[in-house]
């Protein structure tokens, strides 16, 4: 590495310092209330600094909502919890157009998705319209109601939920609007120790209150940071090998998988790669990414976006042990 690239990784080393300072404040009052899920705090961490929005699946009970409302009231932004049902609308996501008599013209009434984070609860409960409204927001970071766009508030983050039982009622989303979330988070079960701690914590008593530790400009400053984190060429050519195995494995040494992936990962998959893995970098306090970094995301962000075969299915393969097998095999600089 020469002089100068070194003296340029000094300098965001020191940048990340500055700008890091709220990470610790922030997971110590989350850890006030959220007992173990270290994983699933960390991956809103970066979702929130790499800019992207997280998909959540679990069972019921898994404290996805808690952890959300949690993160939110830590933050000083506006927080908004959106329970999606068969009977929602467009208008009660975005907002609509209300005439009023008084002056005999239409006023814009803004709906709940003006503010800075979103919890999306059971995304997969309402119809195809509102998911659109729901993911053209999170897309475009506007809305459009009657004739005006609206900006929305920096930062955005939608945090949604879905359950992977129970299907009956549910409108799955299209895999073209799941590419939209940057990561899906697989949420498991805590193990005996942080059950038995939940337990103690949540039957003697009203949860602590939280209190915001953190500032929306915070955020944004850390973002910037984020976006300097030095990426070096052959990390950068491991994310594409990675991504485009997903596409061609039989290229890339991995034959017996072209038969299971219907579709790979798209070009999105390889943008959110690279900012994931910077964000987790940001995390670990460093100024620069290493193949570990990039191992750390690959589940979360490749998982959702490989589509699999009615083969790979009737073998009981999943998007997992094929992102895993993947990650295995394809060499790492």
């Amino acid at each position: 590495m020469t002089e100068s690239k070194t003296l340029d990784i000094e300098v965001i080393q020191q940048k990340i310092q500055q700008e890091s300072g709220f990470v610790d404040r922030l997971l110590a009052e989350v850890g006030r209330v959220i007992v173990g899920q270290k994983t699933m705090v960390e991956r809103l961490l970066i979702g929130l600094l790499a800019d992207g929005h997280v998909l959540m699946e679990g069972v019921p009970g898994l404290a996805k909502t808690l952890t959300v409302r949690t993160l939110a009231d830590a933050i000083d932004t506006k927080f908004r919890r959106l329970q999606f049902t068969p009977d929602l609308l467009p208008a009660d996501l975005i907002g609509t157009l209300v005439y009023d008599p008084k002056d005999q013209e239409f006023k814009t009434k803004k709906g709940p998705i003006f503010a800075n984070v979103i919890l999306a609860d059971e995304i997969n409960r309402s119809p195809a319209k509102v998911q659109s409204a729901l993911l053209e927001a999170m897309q475009e970071h506007t809305v459009t109601i009657g004739e005006n766009t609206y900006k929305l508030d920096d930062p955005f983050l939608v945090l949604a939920t879905q359950n992977p039982i129970e299907q009956e009622g549910t409108y799955p989303l299209p895999e073209a609007q799941i590419d939209r979330f940057m990561l899906k988070l697989s949420i498991g079960y805590p193990d005996a120790d942080e059950e038995l701690q939940i337990m103690r914590r949540m039957s003697s008593g009203a949860p602590a209150e939280i209190k915001p530790v953190v500032s929306a400009e915070e955020i944004i400053r850390a973002r910037k940071a984020v976006e300097m984190i030095y990426m070096d060429q052959q990390v950068e050519r491991y994310i594409v090998s990675l991504v485009l195995a997903t596409r061609d494995p039989a290229a890339h040494g991995l034959p017996d998988l072209a038969d299971l992936i219907s579709f790979g990962a798209s070009p999105r998959a390889t943008i959110c790669l690279a900012k994931t893995a910077r964000a987790h970098a940001f995390l670990n306090g460093r100024g620069f990414v290493t193949p570990d970094d990039v191992r750390a995301m690959g589940m979360d962000v490749l998982r959702h976006r490989v589509l699999l075969t009615y083969e790979a299915e009737a073998e009981e393969v999943t998007p997992e042990d094929v992102v895993t097998r993947v990650l295995n095999s394809v060499e790492v600089p």
